[in-house]
């Protein structure tokens, strides 16, 4: 475990990765999104705002992921850790950086409702269908969303230090074209009431779930394949 640790702290190292770059990008987008409320709202209109700014320290998990498999990777094996330990190391930084992001977004959130959002009915953090179930409900869906960024682009990474830039295309591509089709069959089966009555029903927090479960499966799917990666 001492060893794991140790991978955070070099993880952890750089710190403009982890900390400073996520930090610019969401003082940036809550400061473009106020500064568009602000111009809205100056319009003289009355109706309550929501932006989707909030994504973009998230989306930026996906480039961490990256860049925490190709740039510490090759490094970690110089300094003799083991391929689990490093893989588990790892994961637990990016759990560590992504409960500092919730707990952000919670206390950003609550701010929002307490200010009547920023006195301009102008939300960032808060979005309704999200908190219906409340703020540790929001936590574990901003949770489960980061560390799915943080795998996706982890487990891409790992496909690209294993075989290659054409095996990454490949695979992203047949994804698509995957998810093209899964559309394209419920456009066949008229079946676009009964998604959205899922959707409904289901709520934040039972999405939270199951995208905590596909970052289980990437996650382990990255290690099989990081067990033969070359550094």
């Amino acid at each position: 475990m001492n060893r794991t640790w140790n991978v955070v702290r070099m993880q952890l190292v750089n710190r403009q990765t982890y900390l400073w770059v996520p930090v610019i990008v969401l003082v940036g987008s809550l400061i473009i999104t106020l500064a568009i409320y602000g111009i809205i709202s100056s319009a003289g209109v009355d109706s309550a705002m929501y932006g989707g700014g909030a994504q973009a320290p998230l989306w930026y998990f996906a480039v961490v992921g990256a860049q925490a498999l190709t740039l510490t990777f090759p490094f970690s094996q110089a300094m003799s850790v083991t391929r689990r330990e490093f893989f588990l190391g790892t994961l637990l930084t990016a759990g560590l950086t992504a409960l500092i992001l919730v707990i952000v977004f919670v206390v950003g959130g609550l701010v929002e409702q307490a200010t009547n959002g920023w006195g301009m009915d102008g939300y960032f953090f808060y979005i309704p269908w999200i908190w219906d179930a409340g703020p540790f409900a929001a936590g574990v869906f901003f949770f489960a969303l980061a560390l799915l960024f943080f795998v996706v682009g982890f487990w891409g990474a790992t496909i690209y230090k294993r075989w290659g830039t054409a095996a990454l295309t490949t695979v992203i591509l047949a994804i698509a074209l995957v998810l093209v089709g899964l559309l394209w069959l419920v456009g066949q089966l008229n079946a676009w009431a009964e998604v959205g009555l899922w959707l409904a029903t289901t709520g934040a927090l039972g999405m939270a779930l199951w995208g905590l479960l596909l970052f289980v499966v990437l996650a382990g799917s990255s290690y099989l394949t990081l067990r033969r990666t070359v550094p």
